[in-house]
């Protein structure tokens, strides 16, 4: 008689508390490719900055961690065109396909899998480097993922994974998250800096720090509130958010380009290659359709 399958410990744990770690399932094989690409971006972001006189120090020889904070505090504008979908590059499109990562996806949200269109490249500089140093695009509130989609995706499979390039820790600004919300739903937000829960909604839940590796993935369901801390180190906690859905479930972001990366595509998720990842993109900003606002009800 065969030995019963067993449940992994992290999926019962996801599905309970709707937050989970899940450690080591990323080598520096998988992770390395991305921190090169990303460094290549930094150092030719900072020529720019540095040829208008914006700049005046390339800090050359700094590492990964602390080069790119250290160019954001002589100027702010190295931010910008960072993130994922402005920088594209083929090592990060080439990522958000790896088998470990996908096989996780999958026993959470079935065979036929999708990369939704909410996806972040973040890089988390000191706090004394920040001009502004509440909430923000850095720092963010306390909110859930169903609070930045359109209403219509509340019922859909979306799972958050979060992948820390760096250790991510209590001191360079690790996430919080309330677990365990009951029961599992919207909870009215409203706009400020950023998009956060109602203060006064609030839920009445102890917040929990979550401490991970390089490598490690923490996982998030769409209900479970959460933010950042701030980065009161030197160095910079460089981060992805990365959303996997079922294919075919409504993915809050009808203006921006979703695709299959695993089991049968559609012509709503279709599979793309990198080309068509890029383009698709160009075309969501030069030819804006659809909605990708944030939820306020």
């Amino acid at each position: 008689m065969s030995e019963p399958i067993k449940t992994p410990a992290w999926i019962s744990e996801f599905e309970q508390r709707g937050v989970a770690i899940i450690p080591g399932v990323l080598d520096d094989a998988l992770i390395q490719p991305v921190i090169d690409e990303i460094s290549a971006w930094v150092d030719q972001r900072a020529q720019v900055l540095f040829k208008r006189g914006e700049i005046t120090d390339l800090h050359l020889e700094a590492p990964f961690q602390t080069r790119y904070g250290l160019l954001y505090k002589q100027s702010a504008k190295m931010q910008n065109g960072l993130d994922l979908m402005y920088s594209r590059g083929s090592a990060m499109f080439n990522f958000l396909h790896n088998k470990a990562l996908l096989d996780v996806m999958q026993s959470l949200v079935g065979p036929d899998i999708s990369c939704n269109p909410i996806q972040h490249l973040r890089a988390k500089p000191p706090i004394d480097f920040e001009t502004h140093k509440g909430p923000g695009f850095h720092n963010v509130s306390w909110h859930q993922d169903v609070g930045v989609m359109m209403a219509e995706a509340e019922a859909s499979n979306i799972v958050t994974c979060w992948i820390p390039l760096v250790d991510a820790t209590g001191e360079n600004g690790c996430m919080q998250a309330m677990p365990g919300l009951e029961p599992k739903k919207y909870i009215r937000h409203i706009a400020g800096v950023d998009t956060t829960i109602d203060p006064a909604l609030l839920p009445e839940i102890e917040p929990v720090s979550l401490p991970c590796k390089k490598g490690d993935l923490v996982l998030l369901n769409r209900f479970t509130p959460h933010c950042s801390t701030p980065n009161q180190t030197t160095d910079c906690r460089w981060s992805l958010d990365c959303r996997f859905q079922t294919t075919g479930h409504h993915t809050g972001r009808t203006a921006h380009p979703a695709f299959s990366v695993r089991g049968a595509p559609s012509d709503q998720f279709p599979a793309m290659d990198y080309q068509d990842w890029c383009d698709a993109w160009i075309n969501a900003f030069e030819n804006p359709r659809g909605e990708a606002g944030h939820r306020f009800e």
